[in-house]
């Protein structure tokens, strides 16, 4: 019998749910942002200097701006990210990393499938959530011990954790990882 798996796409969409770009086109934003031109960044995601145009433009009608600047001649020359695109990018990384946390963690599918066993699950409240630039700290009373887990802030952030939340700590080997009830 075959094992099955989750697949996920990803697209970012404007305010009328129509789409903004998925996995290809942000490849095709970080060359650009990589390589400082568009000929290479072409090259780089195998894709004709046509098409990127294409791709582009697809991108730039959804969003109602400009996603690049190009630069003729001299030392600066070459094709740049405006600060709209590189917002989109963030974005569109912020979001793929949190769906890698669940989708592609096979501890998550475990959790959801009941599959882990009760002594690696613990439940308690939150005592604190400290946020220190990419890490969150998030303190979890268990009695008669606190425990502290070290979870990336954008997964704090997509569970919105608070003090006095109900959480579930599911121990693993070498890290402790928290699901809100």
């Amino acid at each position: 019998m075959k094992r099955t798996q989750a697949k996920a796409k990803l697209w970012l969409v404007n305010e009328r749910d129509e789409p903004i770009m998925g996995e290809g086109k942000a490849a095709l934003l970080e060359s650009i942002k990589k390589e400082g031109s568009l000929n290479k960044a072409c090259k780089n995601v195998k894709i004709s200097y046509k098409h990127a145009w294409l791709l582009l433009k697809e991108i730039e009608e959804s969003v109602g701006e400009p996603v690049i600047i190009k630069k003729r001649g001299g030392k600066g020359q070459g094709t740049l990210l405006t600060e709209k695109a590189i917002n989109l990018l963030e974005e569109y990384n912020t979001y793929q990393n949190i769906l890698a946390q669940t989708v592609y963690d096979k501890t998550f599918w475990e959790v959801i499938g009941v599959k882990i066993s009760a002594r690696n699950q613990m439940k308690g409240k939150i005592i604190e959530v400290e946020s220190e630039g990419l890490i969150a700290k998030v303190k979890i009373s268990i009695e008669p011990a606190t425990i502290t887990a070290v979870i990336t802030k954008e997964a704090a952030d997509a569970l919105s954790l608070k003090k006095g939340d109900k959480v579930a700590a599911v121990v693993k080997a070498t890290e402790v990882m928290i699901g809100k009830e």
